[in-house]
């Protein structure tokens, strides 16, 4: 099949590039001009076309002929700094160009739309009892770049519903790259001693933070590695029962501080100690069941095994992901 990625360049948009040629599709990548991570494409025969999503006769240009899109591309909180008009322009702006052009186009089959977890308010007081479950869930954003999403969102189901575009929305977990996770701010006192309830604790010295909560529950937390949102991605690839569906990916797990702490502690070799943080804690998981009933998903890489791969990752080892930046 012939495939455009926007946001190709981006950790997710260049991987789910790289085994989607594997796997024998033509691949099509719009990319803002002089952008230099397209450095990482030179071994990969793929196509790439300089453009905006602000721009619609680029968008239109660059959707001409294709089967399917996966439109990855969007100003987040990671890439900036942002306004709040880029918000609004690249993303909500953006993915009603990509929406009007596929609208037009006579060969699409397709249209995977790349969301967020932001979508929901993960953080209440109490923590979250029961697994989020998308459907069920209701959309609460907050700040520009959540709020961008669930507005491409809803101009995603208003295709759906008028022109009958077959849609797919994937929400994405928080991402975790090639060795990101050993940096996790929350997994370490010197980058959480400027906290109110951590100013006492610190002395000085690094130390891993067990993190809990005032009901004395440890933290957490549902993340993905990079590796299972591409495969969420490719997973969903011609699953027509998925078209005008929102389906949540993340790990196949989630994480508590409990569990991930002491055995980075143990493979870090940095001590580390319990400290209770007062207010919302982070206290959620997803259920997945759609995911996987619905496109297949079977995401494989745990909290331990993404330390392990990121340990590797640090010490020049080879591992299956092309460089995130």
């Amino acid at each position: 099949m012939r495939i455009l990625i926007t946001g190709i360049t981006g950790r997710i948009g260049g991987n789910l590039a790289a085994q989607l040629l594997e796997q024998g599709h033509q691949v099509r990548g719009l990319v803002w001009p002089k952008d230099p991570r397209i450095e990482k494409f030179k071994d990969l025969d793929l196509e790439l076309i300089e453009g905006s999503l602000t721009e619609y006769e680029d968008v239109q240009k660059v959707t001409e002929g294709m089967d399917v899109v996966y439109h990855l591309g969007a100003a987040f909180q990671g890439g900036g700094p942002f306004q709040d008009t880029d918000y609004f322009d690249i993303n909500v702006r953006g993915t009603f160009h990509m929406l009007k052009a596929a609208e037009a186009s006579d060969t699409l089959k397709q249209f995977i739309f790349a969301s967020t977890d932001a979508q929901y308010a993960k953080y209440p007081i109490e923590g979250m009892d029961k697994p989020i479950r998308e459907d069920h869930e209701p959309s609460k954003p907050t700040g520009w770049y959540a709020l961008s999403k669930s507005m491409g969102e809803e101009l995603c189901n208003g295709y759906w519903r008028t022109s009958h575009l077959p849609i797919t929305i994937l929400r994405f977990s928080m991402v975790v790259g090639a060795g990101e996770i050993l940096d996790f701010r929350q997994f370490y006192l010197s980058k959480m001693k400027d906290r109110d309830d951590l100013q006492n604790v610190w002395k000085g010295e690094e130390r891993l933070l067990l993190l809990k909560d005032m009901k004395g529950r440890a933290f957490k937390k549902h993340i993905a590695d990079v590796r299972d949102i591409v495969h969420g991605c490719i997973c969903a690839l011609g699953k027509t029962e998925a078209a005008g569906q929102t389906i949540q990916l993340g790990g196949p797990r989630p994480f508590t501080w409990d569990e991930a702490v002491p055995y980075l502690s143990q493979r870090l070799d940095i001590p580390y100690q319990e400290a209770t943080l007062h207010g919302a804690p982070t206290f959620y998981e997803f259920d997945l069941t759609k995911a996987k009933k619905l496109i297949g998903f079977n995401p494989q890489y745990d909290i331990i095994r993404m330390i392990e791969d990121a340990i590797a990752y640090r010490e020049g080892k080879t591992i299956d992901v092309l460089p995130t930046k």
